[in-house]
């Protein structure tokens, strides 16, 4: 065989292997990040919760976040398996069945920003996430110093009652990073790692100056901005007493993917706001 035979069979063999890789993404966040890294063609398989982009929803599904199937992954026959470490006995279970598994965390901007990187380096796509990760540094130097010192609360998925059980961001999530390199400071303050559950009079002492709703599902529900904002308004409290409460309904909001830019996008319109008033 000569030598340029040699090279032309290296050359098919190399396609080849690039375009047979056949990925199973097992989070919406890491979903979106390989679609950003241009990817996409290439996951063969998702969760049910994996709805952008659009092309996402016509993947097949191996199930919600507490029920994959690993019966449906094995049909699939991935060569990489992308998942989060949400649950470790799953990911112990995926080993077992010698899958290649790789798993990562996203639950504060460092660790989004390592994963977009580690991802790009297994997908070969290392220029992308770096484009990807400066996009994210350039949206946090765009936040700084607009106001400063407040004490920003951020609840997730509020409702109009506030009796009910109500969630916030914790100091280990990317919202408190995020509110951090904008000069101000998370009115929950905790070291514990677990989610944040308060009440209204955990909130009234805490006396946020500024309220954050992340809301994406408010359109679905057809309920107005003006009656989910209403309760917080009328609360003994800063944001309460200078109409600070401001909604975010989109989806990405909460999840901790490439997309936090949108979000940091979104916060920054919030802290003009609260400046011009």
């Amino acid at each position: 065989m000569n030598i340029f035979k040699k090279v032309f069979l290296l050359f098919l063999f190399t396609i080849n292997s690039i375009a047979g890789e056949r990925i199973i993404t097992l989070s919406p966040s890491i979903n979106e990040i390989v679609f950003a890294l241009g990817s996409g063609n290439n996951i063969v398989a998702n969760t049910k919760y994996c709805d952008f982009p659009e092309e996402s929803k016509q993947i097949p599904k191996v199930g919600g976040y507490s029920s994959i199937s690993l019966e449906k992954m094995l049909v699939s026959k991935p060569t990489l398996v992308l998942a989060q470490d949400y649950d470790n006995e799953l990911i112990s279970n995926i080993k077992k069945l010698n899958l290649n598994v790789k798993v990562f965390k996203t639950n504060n901007l460092k660790s989004i920003k390592t994963t977009i990187s580690s991802i790009g380096k297994l997908l070969e796509k290392n220029e992308k996430a770096e484009e990807l990760n400066n996009g994210i540094d350039t949206s946090l130097e765009n936040i700084k110093n607009i106001i400063s010192n407040k004490k920003i609360l951020v609840v997730i998925s509020p409702r109009e009652d506030l009796n009910k059980i109500i969630y916030v961001a914790g100091n280990n999530l990317y919202f408190n990073d995020i509110i951090e390199a904008s000069g101000n400071k998370n009115a929950y303050v905790s070291s514990s790692l677990s989610q944040p559950i308060v009440n209204v009079e955990k909130i009234i002492k805490m006396n946020p100056d500024v309220i954050v709703l992340l809301a994406p599902y408010i359109n679905e529900r057809k309920i107005s901005h003006e009656d989910m904002k209403k309760s917080w308004l009328n609360l003994p409290i800063n944001a309460g007493k200078e109409k600070e409460v401001y909604i975010i309904d989109k989806e990405y909001a909460g999840i901790p993917s490439n997309r936090v830019v949108n979000f940091i996008n979104d916060f920054r319109n919030i802290l003009e706001n609260v400046r011009n008033k």
